[in-house]
């Protein structure tokens, strides 16, 4: 029969196409696993809270035949995935996150992925390929960040009651405790040794305000002037995970939390007692 007759000179090319045109149904385990992965660490390491993960994954596994079981902690997501097919094909892998940041339009992005998804507006290989493109996106100049963040800290310290010379300590001392905390971080230091030096540098500056006497209410600069250390979206995730049951994650996030205000207080006390605040 002519159905029988194949040309096996394009056999390379025709599988090369099944392969660019598989459903989503159709990937293998192993694809599906690292797929759950990509995008419960981006998440993760984005500052996405327990739950928002595990409905990001379900939403994609909702569209395949497989069935996710998923373990967060604090520094790696763990996977078990199930074919609903054949019950003894299962695959479990664990990632390690690489840190722990805030970046809310990934967050976003990825959610809105996986509701086009959901809506049968991309196959799931695609969302594969925009989460990757999503993972590579250009952030803010550095420049850009310290400037508004030092805006933020000098527009808090007038709100706090002190005139525009207050503002403008707080101002610098944020700008340049964040450029150090920036450069310590690229430079690969313990995050807690850089929160204590950026508080330290950030607390010494803004106290020359009380040395000289310029300022109308010089204590404000120094109490603003470390925010932009404080860790509210870790605290924050804390008491969601804790409220919706994953416990571990939530007492590691309110730890990491805890122990770098710890630190601020750690490097506010050390520049104050150098520089001779005791009245503050």
């Amino acid at each position: 029969m002519r159905a029988n007759v194949l040309d096996y000179s394009h056999v390379d090319d025709r599988c090369a196409d099944v392969e660019n045109t598989r459903s989503d149904k159709e990937l293998s385990l192993k694809e599906f696993v690292d797929i759950i992965l990509e995008v419960s660490t981006l998440l993760l390491e984005s500052g996405a809270h327990c739950e928002r993960i595990n409905r990001n994954v379900q939403r994609i596994a909702q569209k395949t035949n497989y069935k996710v079981e998923m373990l967060i902690s604090f520094t790696a997501v763990s996977v078990s995935v199930t074919d609903m097919g054949n019950e003894e094909n299962i695959v479990t892998a664990n990632k390690k996150i690489i840190h722990h940041g805030v970046h809310f339009g990934i967050l976003t992005n990825t959610s809105l992925l996986t509701w086009e998804l959901a809506e049968d507006r991309i196959s799931l290989q695609e969302l594969h390929q925009r989460i990757k493109r999503l993972k590579d996106t250009s952030r803010y100049s550095v420049w850009l960040v310290r400037l508004f963040i030092g805006i933020a800290c000098g527009s808090l310290c007038l709100l706090a009651g002190g005139n525009l010379i207050d503002g403008a300590f707080a101002f610098v001392a944020s700008f340049v405790g964040l450029a150090v905390r920036q450069e310590m971080i690229k430079r690969k230091f313990n995050l807690m040794v850089i929160v204590i030096c950026s508080a330290f540098v950030a607390t010494t500056i803004s106290g020359l305000n009380i040395l000289s006497g310029f300022g109308y209410l010089p204590q404000t600069s120094i109490a603003t002037s470390v925010l932009f250390l404080i860790p509210g979206v870790p605290l924050i995730n804390s008491i969601i995970d804790l409220l919706e049951g994953y416990i571990p994650t939530g007492i590691a996030r309110g730890a990491f939390g805890g122990f770098i205000l710890l630190c601020i207080a750690v490097g506010m006390f050390i520049s104050m007692t150098i520089i001779g605040i005791n009245n503050f």
